[in-house]
């Protein structure tokens, strides 16, 4: 279940990365191809398989690891970005250039980067299994490095939550509503996903649910935004407001 769940969202994200290249060769909304790209090379680097080829190509160390929550960090910091300007959300998006998503992105990466070095991360495993199963102090270690990878996207998304809120109430086209709708969806996701210290071992499926289903949420929540743009363009009067 969780390999169907983990190569359909890479399907997704790949799908929608390919169908974005002909515009962003265009010069049309580069950074939309950009957070697609991201979000697919993420996906990618949570997979067994490819993250043990790529890390074992790093040196066998989980340095992909410590690159996927860089990918990570760069994919949400471009959504926020985009999502807030899109639906004119001056307060979240003073919020993530701010000197407080500054500040956050800063702490955030610093303690990623701290607990990473502090760990004994020979031998690729992916998610940091074969680390954490080495003894109680890396298995706590593991533990703090995925919170601290957690921080900053949940920062981002938090900030992004109440402009989806009042756009998914207003009277603005469905196609507007229901991207927010998506993308309020994965906030939520996002925001579960930091209980995953605490969720018992015979429930540990649900830490994949809670990450695969906010990106596709999020995914689909772009892709919704993308489609609406383009037919605003189309039909410029109807849906002036939100571009």
């Amino acid at each position: 279940m969780i390999g169907i769940l983990q190569w359909t969202t890479l399907a997704v994200c790949g799908v929608v990365t390919l169908a974005r290249i002909p515009s962003a060769l265009r010069g049309q909304n580069r950074s939309l191809f950009s957070i697609f790209a991201l979000m697919t090379l993420a996906i990618l680097l949570s997979i067994d398989a490819p993250y043990l080829a790529v890390d074992r190509a790093l040196g066998g160390m989980n340095i992909a690891n410590l690159v996927l929550r860089f990918v990570i960090f760069a994919a949400i910091f471009f959504l926020g970005l985009r999502v807030a300007r899109g639906f004119s959300a001056n307060d979240a998006l003073r919020l993530i250039t701010g000197p407080v998503g500054i500040s956050v992105a800063a702490a955030a990466s610093l303690v990623v980067i701290a607990v990473f070095l502090m760990m004994d991360t020979a031998g690729s495993s992916a998610g940091l299994v074969g680390v954490a199963a080495k003894d109680h102090r890396n298995a706590a270690l593991v533990e703090y490095y995925g919170a601290a990878g957690r921080l900053y996207p949940a920062f981002i998304t938090a900030a992004l939550f109440p402009a989806m809120v009042r756009t998914f109430r207003s009277r603005l086209p469905v196609l507007v509503r229901s991207s927010a709708a998506l993308l309020a969806l994965g906030t939520v996701a996002i925001s579960l996903s930091l209980l995953s210290p605490v969720i018992p071992p015979s429930l540990g499926f649900l830490r994949f649910v809670f990450n695969y289903t906010a990106i596709l949420c999020l995914v689909l929540g772009l892709c919704l935004v993308w489609i609406a743009k383009t037919l605003a363009v189309r039909t410029p009067k109807k849906q002036a407001n939100f571009t």
